[in-house]
């Protein structure tokens, strides 16, 4: 397994511009989100498990889950492993009878597995450095003669609220079409 960095779910944001969405994921020791882009469908799935909505019939990550389970196979962490043209690639990693097993899924599946199972969000450090967003330090609330880099761990701990949107201001406005990852794309079919 390369360098890995823990990451949990920030938040589920609506695009304005596009019928897609984004799922920000923050890292857990550092100030730093990754932004996927990801269908509806899949937005919905991941926000239903986030808030533990019952549903009277299962959707169709509930249905993998209990496939999972099913067949006695734990899904252990789920990894954000490479980010390929604009495109993130992901990996459910399971075990069963004593095997482990890397399936390779969309990050979008695998989160809404990683939600109802309980499980850790890994992504890869050389994804986070090639798209992670870092937050531009406020320079007034860090006074004066008191550089950001010594502002020391209380500094370094996530805001919560709507601050934490501010950093993706700048990057929601610099985007001219929605990403050409057709995977992530709604299926008329269901």
């Amino acid at each position: 397994m390369p360098d890995m960095v823990e990451v949990v779910i920030d938040s589920v944001r609506v695009s304005l511009m596009s019928p897609q969405r984004v799922v920000v994921l923050r890292q857990t020791d550092v100030e730093r989100y990754l932004p996927i882009w990801v269908g509806p469908y899949e937005a919905e799935a991941i926000t239903v498990a986030l808030q533990e909505v019952e549903m009277s019939r299962p959707l169709t990550h509930d249905l993998l889950r209990n496939l999972f389970n099913l067949f006695n196979a734990k899904i252990l962490r789920i990894e954000i492993v490479t980010l390929k043209d604009d495109i993130f690639y992901g990996n459910i990693v399971a075990k069963a009878d004593g095997k482990i097993m890397d399936i390779d899924s969309r990050p979008s599946d695998a989160i809404a597995l990683a939600v109802r199972t309980h499980v850790p969000i890994l992504v890869s450090q050389e994804v986070m450095d090639a798209a992670g967003i870092v937050p531009e330090r406020d320079m007034q609330s860090e006074g004066p003669g008191k550089p950001a880099d010594d502002a020391g761990p209380a500094s370094q701990a996530p805001r919560s609220g709507e601050a934490d949107l501010e950093v993706f201001e700048d990057f929601l406005k610099k985007l001219k079409d929605e990403p050409g990852d057709e995977e992530e794309k709604p299926n008329p079919d269901g």
